[in-house]
């Protein structure tokens, strides 16, 4: 039995961001991190659409305004430091129906409230000046938002942590967490550990973990693709830097947009439908056992009777191109079906409430001498190294 002080469960950039800041604060711990894939950042972290965000959209006050606005800064800085590639090209917030400016005026001092810099609005005849092929009533300039690859920020993270001795233990899978006298033992499919404390930044599987550890079963994840397009190389000219819809409050999705990658491609979307799977990437990908997670869960049920209507549409548009098309075209009129070309998906590990409630703040909870991340939705990647400094301070606590 191999002892450590602090085990990791999940080698995403939430983990591996953790295992940085326990280590930068006790440079003598003994950490290892325990990965069920064969490398790192192979889910989430890699499936994303590689924006960093502002803090616009945030309720100001919420765990998560504070944590995307710190965030981003160190993000920004680490960058720097490693050499890791990004821009920041800023971000257009349209609004093309009345109705949606005043949640573009909220989406302003919501800004303003959380100290996001540079925000401007921009009058319809203003919009071009910023995106030449992007038409609408109004709009918010970002100029703060930007893109990195997030996979390049997790490998870099990676490779300091192998340098300063963390045993970065992949393939991997957890099987229990059982608490004994002064600790927790690990067992995976590598053998078991123990160690003072424990923290599982586990995404999709994250509430499986936590009911390992004999946490509350609430929030349950549910799995929700989102499946892009590319916009064809002959018309990334179409796109400066990133174009947003006005976000409907009712959900933590952002809405199909427009995204310039770092490598220079532009990906359209994405929907956000039911994933059969917890890691399906595919359109027909199923689980058995993931599906009948899902469905068996209460508040999955009281959503799906809620919101089916909005679930109906985003399935029409991730079969239909046509309406997909449509969709983007309220942006970018001159966008021709023809121009969306095949592209990538990723899977969002969303928790909802006992109510049906999708939640929208990031979430963890305590069980004796583990941490577990229960909710980690975007700006999770962007606010990594700053929800790394509260998690080292839960996860210090815990192993005293």
């Amino acid at each position: 039995m191999e002892r450590f002080d602090i085990a990791v469960v999940g080698a995403g950039i939430l983990g591996l961001a953790t295992a940085r800041e326990l280590l930068r604060r006790e440079p003598s711990l003994r950490i290892v991190v325990l990965e069920k894939e064969s490398g790192p950042a192979r889910h989430q972290t890699s499936h994303n659409s590689g924006v960093i965000h502002s803090g616009l959209y945030y309720q100001p006050g919420s765990v998560k305004a504070r944590l995307c606005v710190r965030g981003r800064e160190l993000l920004l800085a680490y960058c720097r430091q490693r050499r890791i590639p990004f821009e920041l090209c800023g971000k257009l917030v349209v609004a093309v129906d009345p109705e949606e400016l005043p949640r573009l005026e909220e989406l302003r001092r919501r800004s303003e409230a959380n100290g996001v810099e540079g925000t401007r609005w921009v009058e319809g005849t203003e919009i071009p000046s910023f995106e030449p092929h992007a038409r609408g009533l109004a709009a918010l300039w970002v100029p703060a938002a930007g893109i990195v690859s997030f996979l390049a920020v997790a490998e870099a993270i990676q490779e300091e942590l192998s340098a300063k001795g963390v045993e970065l233990r992949y393939d991997a899978l957890v099987r229990s967490l059982v608490p004994y006298g002064s600790g927790i033992r690990v067992a995976t499919g590598r053998g078991s550990v123990e160690a003072r404390a424990a923290i599982a930044c586990a995404g999709l599987h994250s509430d499986r973990i936590a009911r390992l550890a004999g946490a509350v079963t609430e929030p349950a994840i549910v799995p929700f693709r989102g499946q892009y397009y590319l916009l064809r190389p002959s018309r990334t000219g179409l796109v400066r830097g990133l174009i947003y819809g006005v976000p409907d409050p009712r959900f933590p999705f952002l809405g199909p947009h427009f995204t310039r990658r770092i490598d220079g491609q532009v990906w359209l979307g994405p929907n956000a439908v039911l994933a059969f799977a917890r890691e399906g990437y595919g359109r027909w990908d199923l689980h058995p056992r993931d599906l009948i997670d899902t469905i068996s869960t209460g508040g999955f049920r009281r959503m799906a009777a809620r919101y089916w209507r909005t679930g109906l549409d985003e399935v029409v548009r991730d079969l239909w191109k046509p309406a997909f098309h449509e969709a983007l075209r309220r942006y970018i009129p001159d966008l021709r079906r023809d121009d969306l070309l095949p592209g990538p998906s990723g899977v969002r590990a969303q928790a909802v409430d006992r109510q049906g409630q999708l939640v929208d703040d990031f979430v963890f909870d305590v069980v004796g001498r583990l941490v577990n991340v229960r909710n980690a939705p975007s700006p999770a990647a962007t606010s990594s190294l700053a929800l790394a400094e509260v998690f080292a301070d839960r996860v210090l606590a815990a192993a005293a």
